[in-house]
């Protein structure tokens, strides 16, 4: 049985169970067995001697660096084939992605779900000790581009922070759940904008920004905000792109951004470059650091002729801490014209370069480059492609820029370009290992067939999420000739795989040297389709944790590479996971649910482990001589029903088809996924199909009204095609079912 309580609802209600005297409000002593602290007694003094502590994971990436690295090694390399289940908690909420790691400080365990729900745990038992119900709006479901993801909380001074779906800023006791204050950090709820990242502790303040740059026709404003520890109130905002042309400029950075834009550009679009995640501090430069996402819309062309650089987008910043002043900046892609956020988490180390050691900034970009900045002043200290990269040869080290080739001009005709949209590395955490002082990122060796949808002759002109461009995995489901009525002509699976001699689509685990700049050791994770696997955590057992969209959590040897363990749980994990120690029990936990950036992409892949079992969203954690995961209960194959009669014309249902790929088809898909599949409503929902699409009327599980973007035909027309999909579906079974 799973520990904690089972809800199934959109929403969860604050637990009403009684608390432990573990977390009773009243000081106990450490798992350590140190001084009396209350409940989630983090702060500056603590961080900065995390290596004395090691029993604890302090931060989303365990210390004040975000370095997903343990000093514990009572599991190690030698001992690790004994690791096996200690315990799992229902997370009870939509079966969706799962992208936090738990924090852990004196043995509770917290963390976050999707849309902001907070958890706090017994790290030893997996017994709920509390859970917190953000009450996020119904509306903001549409806003997220990749699902209801959160990827976790931040723990201070007896303070556990989350940022909700809707944008919203919460604090909450760390000893009983209860909210202290709430900020609404959204300047304008009419845009689509959303909160997915986790808060950052910075000095006296909180900081969060959040997403939407890639949203609706003209994408969103990005910015990042910072809000009093104690009470909420309102610090400082700094955007990272300027207002319309004509309106006054909120701070003095935004002049020198103001130049690198189209002055003539239609004030509709809003520029994009959020803050959607990556964020980090250094507490004696007193510095905040994040990246910043792609420029709205993908094709810069429709804000001008003017090809300028497009700041702030995708690109890494510094602000102080206690001004949101800029300290400095470095542009990782200028002119972003393939959704290369420079997001990514960022670790802080000193490293030596070049015969001298400097306080760094490292981060595998989404562009497929390794970065070294010198965090001081955001000097480019080194620059290498850390998987194979075609839109650019290499980095000028001179002037920082990226040398771009003609592989990257998809405005010419459709390209193939690696790395895809997704980026070489994403959100799923890196990890340094201060033992082997290697990185080990989740690389993801794919590209995109980019095209521009406005004019390549296909039907579909606009995507929501990719604006008047699409870039398609040329997987092994692409099929060129089939995609040609809808996006124009495309290159052939063919002439694309000659020119590579490895899959086209593949995921690995790869070492990485950031000083040499080269591959230490690497492991294939996923080939011939995405396999969503997960973020990684190093600790000084030389073990390197990561989990696999196929269920497995793999541990490899950190130094070599040798695969020491594989355990099976039933579950698709995307998170990276967290070790801890509990009275000297060490313990390997890992949140676990498909979703996230895979919804964009349809159904559940090949190799996932949703598609045999259901999509429990679980934390399972580990430990020594521990037993087998009991898996999630198994899928059980569900007939098509007899659809209803279909009434429309063959120009409808296409017409039904383009819109639903417009604006429907970046959360549903015809086929088995975290959102329903369409093709498999009952006779109800066909007949109150349009109340739901147009007037909400599902709207507390998620579906949310869309009579600001669909007409009543438009909804007619989707409703037909789905009809008809319906139609092939139930034919196809039944022609099976008779041979």
């Amino acid at each position: 049985m799973f520990a904690g309580v089972a809800l199934r609802g959109p929403y969860l209600v604050l637990c009403g169970l009684a608390l432990s005297l573990l977390v009773g409000g009243a000081n106990r002593v450490t798992a350590a067995g140190t001084a009396a602290v209350a409940p989630g007694a983090v702060d500056a003094a603590r961080l900065q001697a995390a290596e004395s502590e090691p029993q604890n994971w302090y931060t989303g990436g365990r210390d004040q660096d975000g370095t997903y690295y343990s000093p514990l090694a009572t599991i190690d390399a030698s001992n690790v084939k004994d690791l096996g289940f200690a315990w799992q908690y229902d997370l009870g909420s939509p079966l969706r992605g799962q992208e936090a790691t738990p924090v852990v400080v004196d043995g509770v365990l917290y963390t976050s779900g999707t849309w902001g729900y907070v958890y706090a745990v017994d790290a030893a038992t997996g017994r709920e000790l509390w859970r917190y119900d953000p009450k996020s709006d119904f509306f903001a479901a549409r806003n997220p581009c990749c699902d209801l993801v959160n990827r976790g909380v931040a723990v201070w001074k007896g303070k556990v922070y989350v940022a909700s779906g809707d944008g919203r800023l919460h604090a909450i006791n760390a000893a009983t759940g209860k909210k202290i204050w709430e900020a609404d950090t959204i300047t304008d709820h009419k845009q689509p904008y959303a909160s997915t990242g986790a808060p950052l502790i910075a000095g006296d303040a909180v900081v969060i920004g959040n997403a939407g740059a890639d949203m609706g026709r003209f994408g969103v404003r990005g910015y990042v905000a910072a809000y009093n520890l104690e009470t909420g109130a309102f610090k400082w905002r700094f955007y990272t792109v300027p207002p319309a042309v004509g309106q006054p400029l909120e701070h003095p950075e935004l002049a020198a951004a103001a130049k690198t834009w189209d002055a003539s550009r239609d004030a509709q679009f809003k520029l994009g470059g959020t803050a959607w995640d990556g964020f980090a501090y250094d507490p004696e430069l007193k510095l905040v650091y994040f990246g910043t996402s792609n420029a709205a819309p993908y094709d810069l062309r429709q804000l001008g002729p003017a090809r300028l650089d497009a700041l702030y987008t995708a690109s890494i910043m510094a602000l102080h801490a206690d001004t949101g002043r800029l300290a400095w900046y470095y542009q990782t892609t200028p002119r972003d014209s393939w959704d290369f956020d420079a997001v990514q988490k960022m670790i802080l180390t000193d490293l030596d370069v070049g015969g001298a050691k400097h306080p760094v900034i490292l981060q595998a970009n989404k562009n497929g480059f390794f970065y070294v900045l010198d965090r001081k002043n955001g000097k480019l200290l080194s620059a290498k492609n850390y998987t194979y990269v075609n839109w650019a040869s290499s980095v000028d080290m001179k002037t920082g820029r990226p040398v771009t080739t003609p592989d990257s001009d998809w405005y010419a005709s459709p390209k193939n370009v690696y790395p895809s949209w997704s980026g070489a590395h994403t959100w799923n955490p890196m990890s340094l290992s201060a033992q082997t002082h290697l990185v080990y990122i989740p690389v993801i060796d794919t590209p995109a067939v980019w095209v521009d949808m406005a004019h390549n002759g296909g039907d579909v002109k606009f995507l929501d999420g990719f604006f008047t461009a699409n870039g398609l995995f040329p997987d092994d489901n692409y099929n060129a000739d089939d995609l040609k009525r809808l996006f124009g002509p495309l290159p052939s699976l063919e002439a694309i795989k000659a020119t590579r001699k490895v899959k086209l689509v593949r995921e690995l685990i790869r070492a990485w040297d950031p000083v040499a700049q080269k591959t230490v050791w690497e492991h294939e994770t996923s080939s011939g389709m995405r396999g969503y696997d997960g973020g990684i955590t190093s600790t000084a057992g030389n073990l390197v944790f990561q989990g696999r969209g196929s269920g497995g959590l793999w541990v490899y040897a950190a130094d070599s590479g040798k695969v020491l363990k594989v355990i099976h749980t039933g579950s698709h994990i995307m998170a990276a996971p967290t070790t801890y120690a509990v009275k000297g029990e060490q313990y390997v936990a890992v949140q676990v649910g498909y979703g996230g950036t895979a919804i964009a992409e349809g159904s559940f892949p090949p190799s996932s482990a949703a598609l045999k079992y259901e999509n429990t969203n679980r934390i399972i954690a580990f430990k020594l001589r521990g037993g087998p995961v009991p898996t999630p209960p198994a899928r059980a194959a569900v007939p098509f029903e007899k659809p209803p009669a279909q009434s429309a014309g063959k120009q409808a249902i296409s017409a039904g088809e383009v819109k639903f790929i417009e604006e429907c088809s970046r959360c549903h898909t015809l086929g088995l996924s975290t959102t329903p599949d369409l093709r498999r409503l009952n006779p109800g929902l066909h007949a109150a199909f349009k109340d739901i699409v147009l007037h909400g009327a599902l709207a507390p599980a998620g579906m949310e009204r869309f009579d600001d973007i669909l007409s009543e035909t438009d909804v007619d027309n989707i409703h037909a095609y789905l009809i008809d999909q319906s139609w092939a579906a139930y034919r196809a079974q039944e022609a099976a079912a008779h041979k």
